[in-house]
């Protein structure tokens, strides 16, 4: 294959265009991003050492916590350090590798997150609906086989859209209209066939998020039902309050997230840096609000925090 040809199917580098029609405020957005980046990387670190320090919280629902921390500051961490460089000092280069391995890190952790999201509403459905039952079905090594399921998962379904991508010819179109290198966002640039990556997307869309939003669905269902059987009004409040920290969590990572994805295939009317705002702030906010809302609304962190 001649030097001509390789820079055709694969080109040296892309350029990360940032916020398109934002480009002179992206100085200044860069400093409430950084502040929100600083508060997801101290809480969720502060939250891994507490849950290992303390032997106590070494049970599912705080074992599911460490691994949606982990998953949180490798999610963060694959975007915002290289976003800041665009928006700070104009570096949009990424090179072509290095765009696909940010691409594979943030769809598989994405995938992972919302895995996590669901293991965690099984464990609450357990604990209300069978709390009897609760540790000898959640034991650790089970806890711990869901969350290598859930990463084997992510890692699955997400490298063929490297695989996919890499074997696209890419032409004279090396400007990514994103802040960070996003499947559908490459996938536009490419010059050839693009109908199996875009049908390969929407599946992995459906697989992922629709397989765990409806079993978060139906295992929050089957708690109300539960709860509303409860005779005492405190101890509804109180099995209330241990879902709503997880029911915050949850849709701060999928009404962005859903924003996000049908913006990206049916929101042509939406304005660019409307959809490239919300997409950048959907790997930012659950990152900085999990270990604050799971900090403050969880008495046994809290009393370890203070």
């Amino acid at each position: 294959m001649s030097l001509n040809s390789t820079a055709f199917f694969h080109p040296p580098y892309f350029l990360l265009a940032g916020i398109p029609g934002l480009e002179k405020e992206q100085f200044w957005i860069a400093f409430p991003f950084c502040i929100m980046y600083a508060i997801a990387v101290l809480g969720n670190i502060t939250l891994l050492l507490i849950i290992k320090a303390e032997p106590s919280l070494h049970e599912p629902m705080y074992l599911f916590l460490a691994m949606l921390a982990f998953t949180d500051l490798v999610l963060s961490t694959s975007m915002l350090p290289k976003m800041l460089g665009i928006f700070w000092l104009g570096s949009g280069e990424i090179g072509f590798l290095s765009c696909l391995a940010q691409l594979f890190f943030i769809h598989t952790f994405s995938s992972v997150e919302s895995g996590v999201l669901m293991a965690m509403a099984l464990d609450r459905y357990i604990a209300i609906c069978h709390p009897l039952q609760h540790s000898s079905i959640l034991s650790v090594p089970v806890v711990v086989a869901l969350g290598s399921l859930v990463l084997v998962r992510g890692v699955l379904l997400v490298s063929p859209f490297c695989f996919l991508l890499h074997r696209m010819p890419f032409c004279q179109h090396h400007v990514i209209s994103h802040s960070y290198c996003e499947h559908m966002a490459v996938v536009k640039l490419a010059c050839g066939d693009t109908r199996v990556n875009v049908v390969y997307g929407l599946f992995v869309a459906f697989i992922v998020t629709g397989s765990d939003m409806i079993l978060i669905s139906v295992s929050y269902t089957m708690i109300l039902r539960v709860v509303m059987r409860l005779s005492s009004t405190e101890a509804q409040l109180k099995a209330f309050s241990t879902c709503a920290s997880h029911v915050c969590v949850i849709l701060a990572f999928y009404v962005p997230g859903l924003f996000t994805f049908l913006t990206h295939r049916f929101g042509q009317s939406i304005p660019p840096h409307v959809h490239i705002m919300v997409a950048n702030l959907y790997l930012l906010v659950p990152p900085m609000l999990n270990p604050i809302v799971y900090g403050v609304r969880t008495k046994k962190l809290w009393d370890r925090v203070v």
